[in-house]
């Protein structure tokens, strides 16, 4: 089984945090788990134009191409403006429909205010939606307030429940999976 955690946005460093974090839970207790990342700062992406998902070269096919190895992912985004970042939504454009689709997704946000966190309910999980992916119903929003002037989460109900979404996102893989293998 293979996760592929990814930062979507090209600047700050909250939301690396918050997705490292999990990775790193799910790599301490699963270790039968391939955990891979993306940190959209480090590639360079093309816009997407609307052709084949497949004719991109550099960075944007090689991340096609390792979203398409993985079983399942964690998705972190900073919310702007009310809004995921346009670096993400840019991604969720290149790829294929079929990369996500029947996949398990677990989503991490940060922000500024404690309301930016509607932003994963009312447009984060929709998108998911479109691919026809299953959403982890325990996404985590960490708000500015969590974090300390290094970036560290320093809330003890955000590492819980972050703690919470890496069991999640394996339980609900491995039930996939095994549910999958079932009806053979």
């Amino acid at each position: 089984m293979k996760i592929i955690g990814i930062s979507g946005t090209v600047t700050g460093t909250k939301t690396s945090v918050l997705v490292q974090y999990v990775l790193d839970k799910i790599k301490e207790k699963y270790n039968e788990v391939k955990v891979e990342y993306i940190d959209l700062k480090m590639v360079d992406l093309q816009f997407c134009d609307g052709r084949d998902p497949y004719t991109y070269t550099g960075d944007t096919k090689a991340v096609i191409d390792l979203l398409n190895s993985a079983d399942f992912f964690l998705i972190g985004t900073p919310i702007f403006r009310a809004s995921l970042t346009g670096a993400l939504k840019n991604l969720f454009d290149l790829v294929p429909d079929e990369v996500f689709r029947k996949k398990v997704i677990g989503f991490v946000a940060n922000g500024g205010t404690y309301q930016h966190y509607l932003v994963i309910e009312n447009q984060v999980k929709p998108i998911a939606g479109y691919f026809r992916s299953y959403v982890a119903p325990s996404y985590v929003y960490a708000q500015n307030l969590h974090f300390n002037k290094s970036n560290e989460i320093i809330d003890p109900d955000v590492l819980k429940r972050l703690d919470d979404l890496a069991d999640e996102l394996i339980t609900m893989q491995l039930s996939l999976k095994n549910e999958g293998s079932r009806a053979i």
